[in-house]
């Protein structure tokens, strides 16, 4: 009998796993994959997610893998430039990483089994365990080998958007808005950019961070009815977009880039939040919320909102209150803490902009102390609550010359509520 199962061991189940065995708890952790093994993903991690590596004891792990520090970035939304870097945040972290995930899924999965759990590798969930109305366990095989089931007081699926816990306790979407585009993504040599996420001209994106073995992760994005004619050929397709939002940078890929692995492509799934909790089970990672890849926020968000979790799961296993009170807290500061970035990304990720973050980003770009604060934002390290809030907005709109921008500040004109 085990104190939780987890189902899923990447960058939401793994950290679940490690920070509640690391608490002296009894904790089973399966997953199908075995490690190392790839997994589509941004590889990016901002400010917040790496302090919570440092918390944890693995930012150096990822650091010494030899995946680059990445200390200027680059935005652009069309004819809108925004260049810089957050402030280093208050454990002295002054870069971001993006590691490929072969690489920090090990450092995770490895972390967690040294920290104490019980890690199954290989493990297919073929269903789930009742008593009465509660989920008490699971069942599944390694490969073809014989059932098993293992029983515990909490099943927690962190196993993706697909997540088998999800569909097999009927959990339900509550809130959601369907994917707005496709992309595509390899790994290049030869095309040192920097960190550059630039989108406009077509409502079209391409995107390049330096990631392990000297390689950068070059991803583009377009609009999911144009999937059919770039999947002809993508490499054509990824150099016209890059010839069109940067011609230079677009002479560079022709001239000195040269891919190294397949493309990925994916059609992404919807944005949505799930019901994430019920008597016996909860739900972490994609498997409860998704978004959008566009602003980068998956891993950090994975991050964040398992050691949420694991703090509110220790209270019930210790005795301070019943899973019944911390399981639907759990859910609710979920929502409220990752309100604001859910509805920018769902705004920004059709690849154009509403007149309203137009005005903010392009009177945003005109300021460096806001160029500063907008990094801030992106890094996790600035409130959202300020970054858009009217008093700060009506002051930098007068800052930039824009009054009538600034008569008109409002949260109801789209602002993150």
């Amino acid at each position: 009998m085990y104190d939780v199962i987890v189902v899923g061991t990447r960058v939401a189940g793994a950290p679940l796993a490690m920070l509640l065995a690391r608490k002296g708890y009894r904790v089973l952790a399966v997953d199908r994959a075995t490690f190392p093994s790839d997994t589509a993903s941004t590889h990016y991690i901002h400010q917040a997610g790496l302090s919570l590596l440092e918390t944890w004891g693995l930012l150096d792990e990822v650091i010494a893998s030899g995946c680059p520090p990445v200390r200027h970035l680059n935005f652009t939304y069309t004819d809108i430039v925004i260049k810089g870097m957050a402030d280093p945040s208050s454990d002295g972290i002054d870069a971001v990483y993006c590691p490929r995930r072969t690489v920090l899924d090990k450092i995770l999965v490895d972390a967690a089994g040294k920290g104490g759990a019980e890690m199954i590798e290989g493990f297919t969930v073929t269903g789930l365990l009742n008593d009465g109305d509660r989920v008490a366990g699971i069942r599944g095989r390694v490969g073809e080998g014989p059932e098993q089931e293992f029983r515990a007081q909490l099943v927690i699926g962190a196993d993706g958007a697909n997540s088998t816990v999800a569909k097999t306790v009927g959990a339900q979407v509550y809130e959601g808005s369907p994917a707005a585009c496709f992309i595509y993504y390899s790994y290049y040599e030869g095309v040192d950019w920097g960190m550059n996420h630039r989108t406009g001209f077509g409502e079209q994106q391409f995107a390049a961070w330096p990631t392990n073995d000297g390689l950068y992760l070059v991803a583009v994005m377009r609009k999911r009815d144009r999937f059919r004619d770039f999947r002809a050929d993508p490499d054509a397709g990824v150099q016209e977009i890059v010839d069109q939002i940067d011609p230079e940078i677009g002479a560079r890929l022709r001239d000195t880039g040269r891919r190294v692995e397949p493309f990925r492509p994916m059609l992404y799934p919807d944005n949505y939040r799930r019901q994430s909790f019920g008597p016996g089970w909860a739900l972490v990672g994609d498997a409860g919320y998704h978004k959008d890849p566009f602003t980068g926020w998956g891993i950090t968000d994975s991050f964040k909102y398992s050691q949420l979790l694991a703090d509110l799961v220790d209270e019930s296993l210790s005795g301070v209150r019943p899973f019944k009170e911390t399981l639907p807290e759990y859910q609710r500061e979920r929502d409220a803490q990752s309100a604001s970035t859910y509805e920018l990304t769902q705004a920004i990720s059709e690849l154009s902009l509403t007149p309203y973050y137009d005005s903010v980003f392009r009177a945003a770009s005109m300021s460096p102390d806001y160029s500063k604060k907008f990094f801030g934002l992106i890094a996790g390290l600035y409130q959202p609550e300020k970054f858009f809030g009217e008093q700060e907005l009506a002051e930098l709109y007068e800052l930039v010359g824009f009054p009538e921008a600034a008569r008109h500040v409002s949260k109801n004109v789209g602002a993150p509520q």
